[in-house]
């Protein structure tokens, strides 16, 4: 889970003024980053992007050397990493995992790790070994020792043999079965009979007994959580919103595809409907184009949900390993996208503006690009909040776009409100409509001051915009479109505030949360009866 579009350095550098304290200077930031980097070997590949699914970067190995180097800025108390030399060659992995034992033996760290095919040197650097089976313990004590328990009980390693792989493939039972040839009332295969006899082996040993009263003395001691001191909250959203804007320029689909799309979109809209005039069927051609301004435009904002997605997965990490809020994360991604919002409406909005002959006041331009600004914006925060329920991506633009288009069937343009149902659709579905404000705040913008000519020779020679908004589609006039935009940016807030409150309940949700007691369950390696805190 990294951000693909960064370097190698950028990454790293981010991250350390992010998780380092204010009281270190800048400077003191990135020299603990060079450090870690150098730690990790790192060097050769500073200025390479980090690359994804869909554009090359640095290697696998060196992606999970960087995911490793960015946890350990901090020089944290307890580190889990889990299968740090996957994608490695042999002497990578040795070089990573020997580093990786240096700095936990300098600054006393405790470093839980789950090995895929250590090699034996890499196996020799371990001082504690736990080896599970069918979620039973086989042993868990000091790795020197694994040797001779598996010798006492009759399963020795063979000279020459890495001891990991031996111990493994005591232990694997996934190939017993083989085709069916073995039935419930066959004898036991030999990697049942071994975990049996490891299993019963290692309850009645020394080394399980020493294991339960080490965890005995630290249930009943307790533990102090130390917290760490990090960077102030107006830190993390700088770097955030300057590590976000960096990538929102640099990924091509989160706004400059759909910025040429909607130029593209623009120009049809502008030369479909080339310069109204003022006749009677001006009229209708100028709600059409507002409403597929304010709706269907609007609607395409979703389109940069994938590469949004790919944020949250991010986010997801960083929060969770304790680097920033969800505060911090919305205030910043609003901030960066501010700028490229804003571009998308000024540009494709200027073309059909002025190409459809709108109102050519400077201030009701203005209002137009605002209006259609924030409906982007409203529509981003939509998807966040979608994005936090649905994180599949085409899910997320399925649900998203489910919405804005029920959103769309009751903002009044295709049924007047007076004929929409009242029950569910008139009431609230209109008024939670964010469509509604955006289009009402569009006709009074556009008809009121404008007369229209009858050209027909049917009924009046002349009628007047406000005549035309309020009885051919009924915009409540009882305020000014200020306030209609005023309502569109309140619900911007309304739903980046509903997406950290949706963060903030699943977190509530989850079966076992922080500081709550739970029962150990049977074959938990502490062997207590007593409930256990998970810290």
């Amino acid at each position: 889970m990294l951000m693909a579009t960064l370097t190698v350095r950028e990454a790293i550098y981010y991250s350390a003024q992010i998780q380092l304290s204010d009281t270190m200077l800048l400077d003191d930031k990135l020299a603990r980053a060079d450090e870690a980097i150098q730690e990790m070997g790192l060097t050769s590949a500073l200025e390479t992007r980090i690359g994804g699914r869909n554009t090359k970067g640095i290697s696998g190995g060196q992606r999970k050397r960087l995911s490793i180097c960015l946890e350990i800025l901090t020089r944290p108390r307890l580190l889990f990493l889990d299968e740090p030399t996957s994608g490695l060659d042999s002497a990578a992995s040795f070089h990573v995992m020997n580093r990786i034992a240096d700095l936990a033996a300098r600054e006393g760290m405790t470093i839980v790790a789950v090995v895929h095919q250590p090699c034996n040197e890499v196996f020799e650097i371990f001082h504690g070994l736990c080896l599970l089976a069918s979620g039973q313990t086989i042993y868990f004590g000091p790795a020197t020792n694994a040797n001779e328990f598996f010798a006492s009980n009759g399963y020795p390693c063979p000279p020459m043999r890495n001891p990991s792989d031996h111990f493994l493939r005591t232990i694997n039972r996934d190939f017993e079965l083989e085709s069916g040839e073995r039935t419930i009332s066959s004898k036991p295969s030999p990697a049942d009979e071994a975990i049996e006899v490891l299993v019963n082996a290692y309850k009645s040993s020394n080394t399980s007994e020493n294991a339960k009263k080490e965890m005995h003395d630290i249930n009943e001691t307790g533990g102090v959580m130390i917290r760490r001191n990090q960077a102030s909250f107006v830190t993390k959203v700088f770097v955030l919103t300057r590590r976000s804007f960096v990538n929102m320029y640099r990924d091509v689909g989160y706004y400059w595809l759909r910025l040429g799309i909607y130029i593209s979109i623009s120009l049809c809209l502008g030369t479909i409907y080339y310069n109204f005039g003022y006749g009677y069927d001006s009229i209708r051609s100028r709600s059409s184009m507002l409403m597929f301004t304010s709706g269907l435009l609007t609607l395409m904002a979703i389109g940069g949900f994938p590469s949004f997605v790919e944020e949250m997965k991010i986010f997801r990490r960083e929060r969770l390993n304790g680097h920033y809020g969800v505060s911090a994360f919305v205030i910043s991604n609003w901030l960066s996208a501010t700028p490229y919002l804003f571009l998308i409406a000024v540009l494709p909005g200027a073309i059909a503006y002025y190409l459809s002959g709108l109102k050519r006041r400077a201030d009701h331009f203005v209002y137009f690009t605002l209006v259609l600004c924030s409906c982007t914006m409203l529509v981003e925060g939509l998807m966040m909040t979608v994005a936090a329920i649905v994180p599949d991506f085409l899910m997320g633009i399925i649900t998203g776009a489910g919405i804005q288009v029920i959103m769309l069937l009751n903002c009044g343009f295709f049924k007047i409100p007076s004929k929409l149902p009242k029950i569910v659709w008139k009431y609230p579905m209109f008024y939670i409509s964010f469509q509604k404000y955006a289009l009402q705040g569009f006709y009074k913008n556009e008809f009121l001051g404008l007369v229209f000519q009858n050209n027909t020779g049917v009924g009046e020679k002349t009628i007047t915009g406000e005549q035309v908004i309020t009885k051919f589609f009924e915009t409540e006039m009882g305020h000014s479109k200020w306030v209609d935009f005023a309502i569109l940016c309140g619900m911007i807030v309304i739903y980046r505030l509903l997406f950290v409150v949706i963060i903030k309940v699943v977190d509530m949700l989850k079966p076992i949360s922080k500081g709550e007691s739970f029962r150990c369950p049977a074959h938990c390696i502490c062997g207590m009866e007593k409930p256990c805190t998970r810290l």
